[in-house]
């Protein structure tokens, strides 16, 4: 087909995604990744619904990903004396297959990795569009030009921002910020409230996880020490186990910070230029990132196929086909169900976790939410065998 040179900007998931079903119908893929190296270990992602599993079986890495699964474990609420309040099920919080990110981006890059080029350590300055491709300059390597670019680079996409405008115009702070850290400390599987604030430790998604409520705080996102110092910030005061994960946090190897933020675009595409994954339609910790990633490269990278290349074409119907479907990352924010701002929501929050029927309610609601697209028959790639 046409337009068959292709840059991704981002090697987490959606970018290795959209990078193996284009190599298989033929494109010539370069993926550029601002980190140095593949990210490894991260939180736990998970998968939900027929849907997911249908295209994860089509990509041929499902047994993998079962392989390497984390299992998933409950989370018990409890009070700062540890009192039992309510559990939050395996089955809610992991899907119904979860993997770390780390290993889920290297099963992709793996599948990857001899059909298409990798670049580590560079990030893509400019994006300039003529009539026959797009004028790509780079941090360090030499410019080059591509037919069509995506954007796979997450929610503070450098892409999004090269090519639609500034941040501040498609992302929402949604009034809440997250933390992941390892603080070598032991618990099995507990999470503890505060009003605006969570704390938990041993579970699969982070060995240790917080989410807080917070006035937007100005801050390098590439400063770990600063980040660090946000959250220290946020916990002074804290009850149960809280000042023994803060004296720990200082000397944390892995580290991450971020906000709960929205993301919100009227055209996942301008041009030759296309979002794909949180960098289109992300809302942090919203539970359907993954899924969406997924489903979006295979749906974007079918519709390239089966326009025979024709961009136009293609972005049009992968928005008209996708936008339904990720709804669901513009559904409020996860920050006031993990971390509510007042002691009677955080009991309602776990009443609803003591209630069979409304547990039985939410399921279903996940399970419809992530299955409601008609995942559509694409030409069928000639080296998907390989």
């Amino acid at each position: 087909m046409k337009n068959t040179t292709v840059l991704v900007s981002g090697a987490s998931i959606a970018g290795p995604a959209i990078a193996f079903w284009l190599a298989r119908y033929g494109c010539t893929v370069t993926v550029v990744e601002k980190a140095p190296q593949l990210r490894r270990g991260g939180q736990a992602v998970d998968f939900k619904s027929h849907t997911h599993r249908k295209v994860l079986e089509r990509m041929g890495i499902l047994d993998e990903i079962l392989r390497r699964q984390t299992g998933g474990q409950s989370l018990t609420m409890i009070d700062a004396d540890e009192k039992r309040l309510a559990v939050m099920p395996a089955e809610f919080i992991s899907g119904e297959v979860e993997i770390l990110r780390g290993d889920l981006s290297e099963i992709l890059y793996d599948r990857t990795k001899d059909d298409c080029e990798y670049v580590f350590g560079d990030s893509i300055t400019s994006l300039t569009e003529t009539a026959t491709g797009v004028q790509v300059t780079f941090e360090k390597s030499a410019p080059r030009t591509f037919d069509l670019v995506v954007g796979a680079d997450g929610i503070h996409s450098n892409v999004r921002r090269l090519a639609f405008g500034p941040e501040s115009s498609y992302v929402k702070f949604l009034g809440y910020y997250y933390a992941l850290a390892n603080l070598g400390i032991e618990g099995d599987g507990l999470m503890y409230n505060e009003p605006g604030r969570m704390v938990a430790i041993g579970g699969t998604k982070a060995p240790a996880f917080f989410v807080f409520g917070s006035p937007e705080v100005n801050y390098d996102r590439y400063d770990t020490d600063q980040q660090k110092a946000v959250l220290l910030r946020a916990y002074q005061g804290g009850r149960w186990r809280i000042p023994e994960m803060l004296a720990k946090v200082p000397a944390s190897p892995d580290f991450y910070l971020d906000s709960l933020s929205q993301v919100r675009m009227d055209s996942y595409a301008k041009g030759r230029i296309v979002l794909l994954g949180d960098a289109g339609y992300g809302n942090t910790l919203g539970g359907f990132g993954s899924g969406l990633a997924i489903v979006g490269a295979y749906v974007l990278a079918g519709e390239l196929a089966a326009a025979g290349g024709d961009h136009v074409a293609a972005f049009a119907n992968y928005e008209e086909k996708f936008r339904r479907y990720a709804k669901v990352a513009k559904l409020g924010s996860a920050g006031p169900f993990l971390a509510p701002r007042s002691r009677l929501r955080i009991w309602l929050r776990n009443l609803t976790f003591r209630s069979k029927i409304m547990m039985a309610m939410m399921m279903k609601m996940t399970d419809d939410f992530a299955s409601d697209i008609d995942l559509p028959e694409y030409p069928r790639p000639s080296l998907l065998a390989r």
